[in-house]
């Protein structure tokens, strides 16, 4: 069946929905955490719209799922007062707290949320459209994270519970908490993306005033009470509404030391220029990428074009380190293209639940015909469609389609599409690839496929000092969690992994004193009858 045929039939009646992933009705919420506590917002409400449309007599109707709280700047004032509060200027119980009883809460709120994994995966696919399988692969990937992230601290803390002999000074360096963190997340993994900021945060002692993403937001309701009864009071505070009311306010006090932010590199950017003291402020940025993937002339072009379909399409493109422009060489351009256009009409359109379905609806308002003036833009300087169907749409629908040839003169050459348009660019030097990677303003990762050692080597080394991550015969990626996640440019600011995350929230603080016999005896003393959180050599198993 073509594609386009298949759109006219894609969106469900209620009564086609299996039970088990119907939502019951729409979500009025009006909790927000504050200082250990669940208030209510009595004030305006803000509509969550899901992807999904539903089908009836009447024609297509998009589901409205419920609504959030439309907090105001004093509302989010009063979050930031409780962080700040609960830090204490780093004399508050959590900052000051051991590392295994901070551990010991976060594992206690591990517990509540694997609690909540179906409600959570659930709204995952009502929310933003990402498939069944996806959807539990993000939750259990977090869990995982967190499980990670206590091992990682263990390791270091046991590393940290000895003392140095340098130059006849002997010493202990640990890691302290740096002060309140803003933590902010992505639509497109607003549980993963945001937990590997918000984690880490938490575990090192920092108190946190954490806003959910633009969508993605009702699945953090399930886990408010866990993080209410897991955290000491004003630890973790959750507000909602529009950043420009709440998270401006909060920027602007000053009172902010560490900024997590996944987004644009402009709202970043605009967020930063808003803190009075920049200087004090620490920044955990994930931004805007444009991974190019290389084709190259000698190649495994069986992998090559399985691994551009995953890398460009898989949640519908809407990664940051998805594949978003392809440079193919004239010599193989034509049975990649084929290739490819076959693999993509393999992708199964539907609804997130359905069984092997690839191809879902669009969370963002407005990005269908964003997708469309970008296409038709490309049309219009000479580009062609290549799959059939390719940019068909119904509602927030979106067939992929297959662009060729593109050049430089179009949008969809420099502009980050996060979506499923697929751009492919020919070339018959490869220095034409080299100076886009050189000239772009992103820097996160590109991939290379190809098998001629020496092009493969130059290659590398020609772009190691420009991008963050270079893959080899495979897609862009963010995992494993082990490794280093950043970017060049105006892709990222700090190193993200589960080793990296805790040292980006904390600092190294020593104390130190001369090797001297009356001083050792005083630390002695100290450590041994435990008049120091600090000062320890205690083993965390």
């Amino acid at each position: 069946m073509a594609a386009a045929s298949r759109l006219d039939t894609l969106f469900p009646t209620l009564e086609q929905i299996p039970e088990q992933y119907r939502l019951g009705e729409p979500i009025e919420q009006r909790d927000y955490l504050i200082d250990g506590q669940l208030r209510r917002w009595d004030g305006p409400l803000a509509p969550v719209r899901s992807p999904i449309c539903l089908s009836s007599a009447n024609g297509t109707e998009q589901v409205i799922l419920g609504s959030t709280p439309l907090l105001d700047a004093d509302a989010a004032m009063s979050a930031l007062d409780a962080a700040v509060n609960a830090y204490d200027n780093g004399q508050g119980a959590w900052p000051t707290m051991r590392v295994a009883e901070r551990i010991a809460h976060v594992e206690s709120f591990l517990v509540r949320m694997r609690e909540q994994r179906e409600a959570v995966v659930k709204l995952l696919m009502w929310e933003i459209g990402k498939n069944l399988k996806d959807s539990e692969k993000e939750f259990d990937r977090t869990c995982d994270y967190i499980v990670d992230t206590i091992e990682a601290l263990k390791a270091i803390d046991r590393r940290s519970s000895r003392f140095e002999l340098e130059q006849g000074t002997l010493g202990q360096i640990r890691r302290v908490p740096l002060g309140v963190a803003l933590c902010m997340g992505p639509y497109n993994y607003p549980l993963n993306e945001t937990f590997t900021t918000l984690i880490p945060a938490l575990i090192m002692g920092n108190t946190v005033v954490f806003k959910p993403a633009k969508f993605g937001v009702l699945l953090i309701r399930p886990l408010l009470e866990a993080f209410r009864d897991s955290f000491p009071a004003g630890v973790i505070n959750v507000i909602y509404g529009r950043g420009r009311e709440t998270v401006s306010a909060l920027m602007a006090s000053g009172k902010i030391d560490v900024f997590a932010f996944i987004g644009t590199h402009k709202g970043a950017s605009d967020l930063k220029k808003l803190h009075p003291r920049p200087h004090r402020l620490r920044a955990a940025l994930g931004l805007d990428a444009k991974n190019p993937g290389i084709v190259l002339p000698q190649v495994d072009l069986d992998n090559a074009v399985s691994e551009a379909v995953t890398g460009a399409l898989s949640f519908n493109g809407q990664r940051c380190t998805a594949l978003k422009i392809l440079f193919v060489h004239e010599d193989v351009l034509q049975p990649f293209l084929d290739k490819f256009s076959a693999k993509l009409a393999a992708l199964k359109p539907g609804m997130p639940w359905e069984p092997g379905v690839a191809l879902t609806p669009l969370p963002e308002p407005g990005k269908v015909d964003y997708l469309t003036n970008v296409l038709q833009d490309a049309l219009d300087k000479g580009a062609s469609i290549i799959n059939p169907d390719g940019g068909s749409h119904r509602e927030t629908f979106f067939y992929p389609a297959l662009l060729s040839p593109v050049t430089p003169q179009m949008r969809i050459y420099n502009e980050e599409q996060f979506g499923p348009l697929v751009p492919v660019v020919p070339f018959r030097d490869v220095q034409q690839v080299i100076d886009y990677v050189l000239q772009s303003d992103f820097g996160q990762q590109l991939s290379l496929f190809g098998n001629d050692p020496a092009t493969i080597g130059r290659l590398v080394d020609t772009f190691a000092n420009q991008v963050g991550r270079i893959n080899i015969n495979t897609q862009c990626q963010r995992g494993p969690d082990s490794y280093p996640f950043n970017g060049r440019k105006n892709s990222a600011e700090g190193t993200l992994s589960v080793h990296d995350a805790l040292r980006v929230f904390s600092i190294r603080t020593l104390v130190a004193t001369k090797n001297q016999a009356d001083n050792k005896a005083l630390i002695s003393d100290i450590i041994h009858d435990r008049q120091s959180g600090f000062l320890s050599t205690d083993y965390l198993f």
